[in-house]
């Protein structure tokens, strides 16, 4: 019997005591207040996301239902930061640890307010993507990725502020060490500013067809911090870095405003100038009443006789079309290649081809009476 009111006086002791001092009971109940905002996180969330929707279903605009749909991991943590300040508030602790654990909601609530702000930048780049007619793509891509590794890092040394880490030191100890890196990795930081100035001076964009002078010609698929994704004609990936497109001349091919046909036709030179009129006439009306031909002042058309070659009389034929993809182009230009023989054809006229004619001149023979007149007697 003794042994059992020991066992009671020492269970009451160890409950009103607790560990480290803590009243069980209170620890108890500062779990059980945890564990309830742990649970009714997603229903809280939930239930907010809910009543946010139903409000931004009202408005006309993309933005606030972004900012519903990312604040919502945000929204599941806030749960997590209360139920620990209620629970924790609810325990009597001592001046040493009640310091830690305020530190530690502290440290809670700064990761809950950079995580929103983190998750605000989706929603803030529509904004940033209106000035896509101003600035390109990539460089807006890269703006909203260089605000959330800004957000990140504040976020980190707001924390470790908080702990007494000192960031300053750190920092300074970081910066010689990156002048120790920057030595050897001098090609890195020059693709990098390289890169910037791409995207600022807009050479190209991704999609755009160019052609890098003594490097590669194709679509640009990627265009990264330190090196351009090239994806060539026949579908093989090249990576060139930055720094060439600064030290190479770069052709943009998808900035042209039109594409060139330019033939040299060669007529046979039997053709007649009547028949060469007449030629030269129809393809001119063929070119000026086809829509699909550019007919401007810094885009004209031309028909006209060129030149006289070894076996043919060449017509020049120049004009540019409207379209600039290369599909559509090929079109026209068939077309355009179809009815030209058509017309020549219509005209009894043929195209000429390489040849030679050989004239061989006969001479008189000795006993001819030219060179053997008969003397007479």
């Amino acid at each position: 019997m003794e042994a059992i009111n020991r066992f009671k006086e020492l269970f009451l002791e160890v409950w009103k005591e607790g560990v480290f001092g803590l009243n069980a009971s209170e620890i108890i109940i500062g779990v059980v207040i945890f564990l309830f905002f742990y649970v009714l996180r997603r229903l809280f969330a939930k239930f907010i996301i809910n009543k946010l929707n139903k409000l931004v279903s009202r408005t006309k605009t993309k933005i606030d239902n972004t900012v519903v749909d990312v604040i919502e991991g945000p929204l599941k943590f806030l749960p997590i930061v209360l139920g620990f300040f209620i629970s924790t508030s609810y325990i009597k602790l001592s001046p040493e640890i009640q310091d830690f654990i305020d530190l530690f909601n502290r440290t809670l609530i700064t990761i809950f307010i950079f995580w929103l702000l983190h998750q605000l930048v989706i929603p803030f780049s529509f904004i940033i993507k209106n000035f896509e007619d101003k600035i390109s793509k990539p460089l807006v891509n890269w703006t909203l990725k260089g605000l959330e590794i800004i957000i990140i890092v504040l976020g980190v040394v707001a924390v470790l502020e908080l702990w007494g880490i000192k960031v300053g030191p750190v920092i300074a100890g970081l910066g010689l060490f990156g002048v120790a890196v920057a030595l050897g990795a001098q090609d890195l930081f020059k693709n990098l500013i390289s890169g910037i100035m791409i995207l600022m001076e807009k050479r190209f964009t991704i999609g755009d067809v160019i052609l890098v002078s003594n490097e590669v010609e194709g679509v640009v698929e990627q265009i990264g911090f330190r090196s351009t994704l090239v994806r060539r004609f026949d579908s093989t990936p090249v990576m060139i870095p930055n720094y060439k497109f600064a030290e190479q001349s770069v052709t943009n091919y998808s900035r042209r405003h039109h594409r060139r046909i330019r033939w040299l036709i060669g007529l046979e030179y039997k053709t007649n100038i009547e028949q060469l009129k007449l030629i030269r006439n129809s393809i001119t009306k063929l070119i000026n009443d086809n829509q699909d031909f550019a007919k401007n002042d810094k885009s004209g058309f031309f028909v006209r006789i060129d030149s006289f070659s070894d076996s043919s009389i060449d017509m020049l034929v120049q004009a540019f079309t409207v379209t600039n993809d290369w599909s559509e182009f090929l079109r026209v230009k068939e077309d355009l290649a179809v009815s030209i023989i058509e017309i020549v054809e219509a005209n009894n006229a043929a195209f000429a081809f390489p040849s030679q004619s050989l004239y061989v001149e006969s001479y008189p023979n000795e006993k001819s009476e030219i060179f053997n007149p008969k003397v007479s007697k």
